[in-house]
């Protein structure tokens, strides 16, 4: 039982006090995206126990359709949590002297409530679940207000996050496009977030909000109760990316800074780890010095974006998560640079770190820790219709980099027995197997593509063998997650190669 609590728990630094009380952010959070790769509830517990033991004290948890709504059940999906466990859990978190804050997203990043019938009236497009009406306002207090009450039956917390980001279909509907064009797209985002806030107060917690909308319509910010406090997610762009930033800074409210250890465009084949460590780096020192009462590390597993599988025009069956990252028990080095981050007003020196972790998890000395630094960033770079994003590379010379990149990684792993560094391999060789298939697309695609070529692409994408990496990715992982959520996973990160096989086999093959 020891083991399966602890199997694939993230490795802990030692606990050291922080250095002064001008470096301690109020809130030292964590953010658990729980709409895909949903852990199972010891994994979870013990996720919790490693963040309480090195310095965090608050848990910001998507739970999505995972959480199990009584009034709303129809919301819950097949993976969702019991009440019990939900309630031990918070239970569990509160001996640990950590905050649960549930995010229940109440105005863009609703598709899996809008996708049911029973919701339909609330959708402000109706080809796009997305995001609600925010000129129904009394149909959505009456929902979100019944969501609000349940999750205030489990959690403790005296914060709610409603949400608030992305509300890209702003003014789709006809009544939207109306009341935009009466008062102004402010007022229309305003209106309906102020209702959410004074519904959170008017149950007795703080509303928490995502910052970007509200710096693109500041306007809207004078109307809102005192007690909102604006999460300003920055993954690694200027301040003013959203809007004037500095309205957001004069406005009064409480302000947590949210940097990422995954995100786009992050997904099952590329990582991109020289970014995440430039953002834990700048943007924590930032946030200090704007005086942000908290910090808040998000991790996503997925975009957030569904793609929908349609039984027939605008009603359909079923919704797909578009862009899927590599789980986050892969990703413990970033993890542990973010407790490094939050224990002095210094900037993360991510090479010292890099070789310090190295050293003590895996044994390396400094020249293979900077080769290892070195493999798991090389080419961070997409493809996209048959060329290398952001670079002159070509994707057969992409591929070769990868490659070399994978051969270190494997040289280094001969010096090691960490189980940890088993999931840096594997991500090293999902990449090669992807870039491998976008080469032979590539190769598909040109003109002097004949039967003769056809053979010999067959050839190459048959010895990539996908079911092995399948194999190893549901070992690696199935102590954390469920395993018919991996078997889904593999299913659908071997789309392009299965797309590809059904093309270059032959009928008579």
């Amino acid at each position: 039982m020891k083991r399966y609590f602890f199997a694939f728990l993230i490795s802990l630094t030692s606990i050291t006090c922080y250095a002064n009380g001008d470096t301690t952010f109020q809130v030292r959070g964590f953010h658990l995206d729980l709409r895909i790769q949903v852990m199972k509830m010891p994994a979870l517990k013990a996720f919790a126990k490693s963040l309480s033991e090195n310095g965090i004290n608050t848990l910001l948890v998507e739970w999505e359709a995972t959480y199990p709504f009584q009034q709303h059940s129809v919301i819950s999906n097949q993976y969702a949590y019991t009440r019990e466990e939900v309630k031990s859990f918070i239970a569990y978190c509160n001996q640990l002297k950590i905050d649960v804050i549930p995010l229940q997203q109440s105005f863009g990043h609703v598709e899996y409530i809008l996708r049911h019938s029973r919701y339909a009236q609330l959708r402000e497009d109706d080809k796009d679940y997305s995001q609600v009406n925010p000129t129904k306002e009394k149909e959505c207090s009456a929902l979100f207000a019944d969501l609000y009450k349940d999750l205030i039956a489990t959690h403790t917390s005296q914060y709610i996050h409603i949400g608030g980001d992305e509300t890209m279909l702003l003014g789709h509907s006809l009544a939207s496009r109306k009341k935009a064009d009466s008062l102004g797209m402010s007022r229309l985002y305003g209106d309906y977030i102020r209702m959410l806030c004074e519904l959170v107060v008017s149950l007795g917690k703080r509303p928490v909000v995502w910052a970007d909308i509200a710096l693109k319509y500041p306007e809207a910010l004078k109307d809102l109760p005192k007690e909102t406090i604006f999460l300003d997610w920055n993954y690694g762009w200027a301040l003013d990316r959203f809007g004037d930033h500095k309205k957001l800074q004069e406005s009064g409210f409480e302000i947590w800074g949210a940097p990422a250890i995954r995100s786009g465009p992050d997904n099952y084949f590329l990582a991109s780890w020289r970014t995440h460590f430039k953002n834990i780096e700048t943007f924590i020192p930032q946030a200090r010095a704007l005086n942000y009462k908290g910090i808040i590390m998000t991790s996503w597993s997925t975009s957030g974006v569904y793609s929908p599988v349609f039984e027939c025009y605008a009603d359909p069956v079923d919704l797909k998560a578009v862009r899927r990252v590599y789980p986050q028990i892969g990703f413990n080095l970033l993890i542990n640079a973010y407790f490094e981050a939050l224990k002095t007003n210094k900037a993360l020196d991510t090479k010292a770190f890099v070789r310090q972790y190295c050293q003590r998890k895996y044994g390396f000395n400094t020249i293979q820790s900077d080769a290892f630094l070195q493999a798991i960033s090389t080419a961070p770079y997409e493809v996209k219709d048959g060329k290398v994003s952001g670079t002159d590379l070509s994707i057969g010379v992409l591929r070769d980099s990868i490659m070399a990149a994978q051969k270190t990684l494997y040289s280094l792993s001969l010096s090691t027995k960490s189980k940890e560094f088993q999931h840096y391999l594997l991500m090293a060789d999902i990449r090669s197997f992807y870039v491998t298939c976008r080469w032979i697309e590539a190769e598909m695609n040109k003109t002097d593509y004949s039967p003769e070529k056809r053979l010999k692409l067959a050839k190459m994408l048959a010895d990539l063998h996908p079911e092995k990496l399948d194999a190893r990715f549901i070992a690696l992982n199935r102590d954390t997650y469920y395993l018919s959520e991996l078997q889904t996973e593999n299913e659908v990160r071997n789309t392009r190669y299965n797309h590809l096989e059904a093309i270059l086999k032959n009928r008579n093959d």
